[in-house]
């Protein structure tokens, strides 16, 4: 119970609640639009079955790279694609990239929602992951919350991001943060400041390979240079689109 009420483990749950929200609402779209020719008998379970799915890949696929998380450089390259997304996420996406080809049959509605969110939900998962730090439990919550928020969310959700940008670029913020705790903690990087600055690192007994961990002076700096990066990427990125759609 002690371990449930952690700072760490609450802070980490509001994290993936948080991610879950703001980035599970294109895959409604797509439900949406696999099942919109199916006949008005099977449009509900052809969703069910769609999220159901959905998430049950998003599951494997957080298990996976949960584990591979442990292997070096790997967090490094899982907090560049942060990054990336978190930018994306500023910039929006483009209309075309959610186009997806309705089907009459329920089953192929099935397949087509569910190789569509194999494509889409690498952030998904990758942020999810990223944000439960090692809990399975955590991420798992978290995808099975994207049901009910997929199924019957997602229209409310995207009006809030509309009318309330700020939202969006607190979220891609977040992930910055997550993105630069995921990238220093990377064992190639421990392995560098437990050798040049040990002053830095301290031990973490049952994380390995290497049982560190950065000093929380390290660990949060690092974390609000990457959130504060993201939002100067971000507004860079919006002026120079601002500045090509003027000319």
């Amino acid at each position: 119970m002690d371990y449930i009420l952690s700072t760490t483990f609450l802070v980490s749950l509001l994290q993936v609640v948080w991610i879950d929200i703001l980035l599970s609402g294109d895959n409604a779209v797509v439900i949406a639009m696999a099942c919109r020719s199916l006949p008005q008998n099977q449009r509900k379970l052809g969703i069910m079955l769609g999220a159901g799915t959905a998430v049950a890949l998003r599951i494997v696929f957080a298990l996976i790279i949960s584990y591979l998380l442990g292997v070096p450089y790997l967090r490094i390259i899982g907090g560049l694609l942060l990054f990336w997304i978190a930018l994306k996420l500023i910039g929006g996406e483009e209309e075309e990239g959610h186009e997806v080809k309705a089907s009459d049959s329920l089953w192929k509605a099935v397949r087509t929602i569910a190789i569509a969110d194999a494509v889409m939900s690498l952030d998904n998962v990758v942020a999810i992951a990223a944000a439960s730090r090692g809990h399975p439990e955590l991420f798992i919550f978290g995808l099975l919350l994207s049901i009910p928020l997929i199924m019957a969310g997602a229209s409310v959700i995207t009006n809030l991001l509309t009318r309330f940008p700020l939202l969006v670029w607190a979220g891609a913020a977040l992930l910055g943060y997550i993105a630069a705790e995921m990238i220093v903690t990377d064992p190639v990087v421990l392995g560098w400041l437990s050798g040049n600055f040990p002053q830095f690192v301290m031990p973490d007994p049952g994380h390995p390979p290497l049982d560190l961990k950065p000093v929380p002076q390290v660990l949060y700096s690092a974390a609000v240079i990457g959130a504060a990066l993201v939002i100067v990427g971000g507004w860079v990125l919006s002026r120079k689109g601002k500045e090509g759609a003027s000319a």
